[in-house]
């Protein structure tokens, strides 16, 4: 039984699980705040207070890789590298639109031909977004898209169900209107929605290094320039 710490810090959702076989054993989560540094110590020691109380032995770290807000993930490796790194446990890095898609996959009525799109914001008419199909395998890869009416033609033109979600996915919804694509409200990556990821890269040893490894941001941070004082 592979016990794992879950960490999520890639939204505007801070959020910890303690899970094991599939499982939540204990969690903590907060929405619409961008405090994480404040937050996720906290929810951290709740989890493993519970693991203490309960004699149980933490095997790995997991934690949400991204694409997401720069600062939350950072915020988030951060603290799994060093979690990681004191416990002597293997750190594991999941990738946040699949977190995202497993909400949806997990929670809703399903046939198994459904193309999964999940989008976060990413400012303007922008989102990070990738489509996959019910193996989580890409049929779209990974990329920061400036939404058009023409986005995702390819994928809704397969005449299966598209099923759109994500903090980005508004901004899609009066642009895309074909019949086959059902936008879900609400989704949100969240570290209880990691278990399966996390556990099958448990299974295969599929670690990240403690030392390099670092978010996948999709696009290189750009530092917005100071405004520059008017009464100056």
């Amino acid at each position: 039984m592979a016990v794992i710490l879950n960490i999520d810090t890639s939204t505007d959702y801070c959020s910890v699980a303690l899970t094991a076989e599939g499982m939540v054993l204990a969690h903590q989560e907060e929405g619409g705040s961008r405090n994480h540094a404040a937050l996720l110590s906290d929810y951290i020691k709740y989890c493993l207070d519970f693991a203490r109380e309960k004699e149980i032995k933490l095997d790995a770290v997991a934690v949400s890789m991204g694409p997401g807000s720069y600062t939350g993930l950072r915020i988030g490796l951060s603290e799994a590298k060093g979690l990681a790194y004191a416990l002597d446990i293997p750190l594991i890095g999941i990738d946040t639109l699949r977190i995202l898609s497993c909400n949806v996959m997990f929670t809703r009525e399903l046939e198994g031909d459904e193309i999964f799109v999940p989008m976060i914001d990413a400012r303007r008419m922008e989102v990070y977004t990738a489509a996959f199909d019910f193996a989580l395998e890409e049929v779209m890869p990974q990329q920061a898209l400036i939404l058009t009416p023409d986005s995702y033609s390819d994928i809704i033109a397969r005449n299966r169900r598209v099923l759109m979600f994500g903090n980005g996915s508004d901004k899609a919804r009066e642009m895309l209107t074909a019949p086959n694509v059902e936008f879900i409200p609400d989704i949100h990556p969240l570290a209880i929605d990691m278990i399966a990821l996390a556990e099958r890269a448990f299974s295969r040893r599929e670690f990240i290094d403690l030392a390099y490894s670092t978010p996948n941001y999709i696009k290189d941070f750009q530092a917005s320039k100071p405004k520059k004082n008017v009464l100056e």
